[in-house]
């Protein structure tokens, strides 16, 4: 299997996965620490090594692993609309939902 250069890691953030690599910005479900605050997400399914010849998979996560990121901001995500209709019952239900999101700074790796 052959990756693309420099490390990388695969994280779960709620029932997502994401692709975390460092000095990028990546966007999670919203994270309980302040903006400036580093968080330490430990829930890693996969790492790469810098030139892709070592791949650590976890079962399910890889263990001793985690990444460490900055908090940049606390933002929501597009407006979502959920509409039900039951036909020929006059039944239509129309809600909206808006996820709550943090947007990280990948500082680290480590493995």
């Amino acid at each position: 299997m052959q990756m693309e250069g420099g490390i990388f890691a695969v994280i779960r953030s709620g029932a997502k996965q994401i692709k975390a690599v460092p000095g990028e910005k990546i966007v999670v479900d919203r994270q309980s620490a302040k903006v400036g605050d580093e968080v330490v997400i430990s829930d890693v399914l996969l790492v790469s090594s810098n030139d892709g010849s070592e791949v650590k998979i976890g079962a399910p996560t890889v263990s001793g692993a985690a990444v460490k990121a900055k908090v940049i901001a606390h933002l929501r995500g597009p407006k979502i609309e959920v509409f039900k209709k039951r036909r020929r019952q006059g039944y239509t239900k129309k809600q909206g939902h808006r996820q709550d999101l943090s947007e990280l700074l990948v500082q680290e790796i480590a493995s």
